[in-house]
């Protein structure tokens, strides 16, 4: 039987997440901090991470927690690990770090215990930085408490601060012609809180890129769109196709990474084995 996590929190526990929120965002730096980050060829970095949380189907409870590390620019994986996790913090939104963030934290730590040469320089992270009910996502969350670089990369629009996807937002989306092509997201308040990212030439569906940690803006769109060979950033794409693969359930049902022969086919860069038409079942 599918497990469940427990319903809303008391209050006392959301004043308390929210005060937590608060400590945390004054650590909050939007700026570029590294060397790397101010060469335009990205000289100087030569690993990048990502980070994911995948469910078990039908539980709620139960979810697989990963970390990967690629080298720069191969994007190859050189380092990569996963855990089975109990998410024992309910679902709120705008508190999803306080759900899913210490076991990521712990993936960082024990890579820094195991093999210190192969810590990430910068971390994509499934989920939003500043872009976010009170500026402090999940990308914000972690880089501030592993005091690494990160970059917020979402499938789908988060609307706050008056962003909707409405029909201006979907003619901005179809105004997009080639990989790299942007538009801000600029919230009621007159804030970028992001960027929507044509992340590759054959994608029909924008990223929304935010700001998580020791990075700017335009630094984090840039190093995305340079991590794609699919719509999704290869370190997010192969952190997520970790947790499918490690995780008992799914494990059995046939999850991999999609091969190249895909094309555009499918945009997320995953698929089921034995798909109909799909060439990775053969």
């Amino acid at each position: 039987m599918a497990q469940e996590a427990a319903g809303r929190p008391p209050e006392e526990t959301l004043s308390l997440w929210k005060r937590e929120q608060a400590r945390l965002k004054a650590l909050l730096v939007d700026r570029d901090t590294e060397a790397w980050q101010r060469d335009p060829a990205f000289a100087g970095l030569h690993r990048v991470g990502g980070v994911d949380v995948s469910f078990v189907k039908g539980d709620s409870v139960r979810a697989c927690a990963s970390l990967v590390v690629l080298s720069f620019p191969e994007l190859e994986v050189v380092y990569e690990e996963s855990q089975m996790v109990n998410l024992t913090a309910p679902y709120v939104a705008g508190f999803l770090a306080f759900r899913e963030v210490p076991f990521l934290v712990d993936l960082v730590r024990r890579l820094q215990e195991k093999e210190p040469g192969l810590m990430p320089q910068v971390l994509l992270v499934d989920g939003n930085g500043v872009l976010h009910h009170r500026g402090f996502g999940v990308a914000c969350h972690l880089g501030v408490l592993t005091e690494l670089p990160c970059v917020g990369v979402a499938k789908k629009l988060l609307q706050v601060d008056g962003l909707e996807n409405n029909a201006l937002h979907k003619e901005k989306i179809r105004l997009l012609q080639a990989g790299g092509d942007t538009f801000p997201l600029t919230g009621g308040s007159g804030t970028v809180l992001g960027m929507a990212l044509k992340s590759h030439s054959r994608s029909t569906k924008p990223l929304y890129i935010s700001v998580g940690h020791r990075i700017s803006l335009e630094v984090a769109v840039r190093l995305a769109q340079r991590c794609c060979r699919f719509r999704i950033p290869e370190p997010v794409r192969q952190s997520a196709a970790l947790s499918l693969v490690r995780s008992p359930e799914r494990a059995t049902l046939g999850w991999r990474p999609l091969q190249e022969h895909h094309g555009e086919s499918a945009e997320e860069g995953l698929c089921w084995l034995g798909t109909p038409g799909c060439g990775c079942a053969g």
